[in-house]
């Protein structure tokens, strides 16, 4: 397990220049946009607009803040997405935009490039302790505090920090109050 503290995210301009993305992890270390296997990120959105198209990407998106937003991708019906809504998946070299429902929004994005990495996002509320069965990934907290203990370690998450998890899949107990994401990788 490794703590990565919302203080120590790197910040960095969208790649159409609409806003700024808080990098959370990315893989291969020090991977672009343009080169990543997959990579974990969270972003305000501060108006309507297109996405960013990413070639051969596939993209989850979760409403962390905010009232939520209206997705238009191309081929499908509109989605409506709040932070009630289950974790959306969908292909990032489709065009896509969005239209906020009642202002600013702030959003996990996870993608991962198809041809090498498949992921899966699950919302969990934390209702005191909650075991899940984990092995690589990463732990994403929207609680105030969590402890979060296995065989080997224990850790304590703040509000925006996360977690990564490598190795064989192993049991962790989480203790607290609020929601986390668990990205699963393979």
């Amino acid at each position: 397990m490794h703590i990565l503290r919302k203080e120590q995210y790197t910040r960095m301009p969208w790649k159409n220049g609409g806003g700024e993305t808080a990098e959370i992890a990315v893989y291969p270390a020090g991977a672009s946009v343009e080169d990543f296997g997959w990579r974990i990120s969270m972003a305000t959105v501060a108006s309507d607009g297109p996405f960013s198209l990413f070639p051969g990407i596939d993209r989850t998106l979760s409403v962390l803040e905010g009232e939520g937003m209206v997705l238009d991708i191309e081929g499908q019906e509109p989605v409506t997405l709040t932070p009630a809504s289950a974790p959306l998946s969908f292909p990032a070299d489709v065009p896509t935009s969005a239209q906020l429902l009642g202002g600013p929004i702030t959003d996990l994005n996870v993608m991962t490039r198809r041809a090498n990495v498949v992921h899966r996002v699950e919302r969990h509320h934390v209702p005191g302790v909650l075991e899940l069965q984990v092995a690589d990934g990463l732990l994403f907290s929207c609680a105030r505090h969590l402890k979060v203990a296995s065989d080997a370690m224990t850790a304590e998450l703040e509000f925006h920090d996360a977690l990564e998890l490598h190795g064989p899949e192993k049991s962790i107990l989480i203790a607290g109050q609020g929601t986390l994401y668990l990205i699963r990788l393979e």
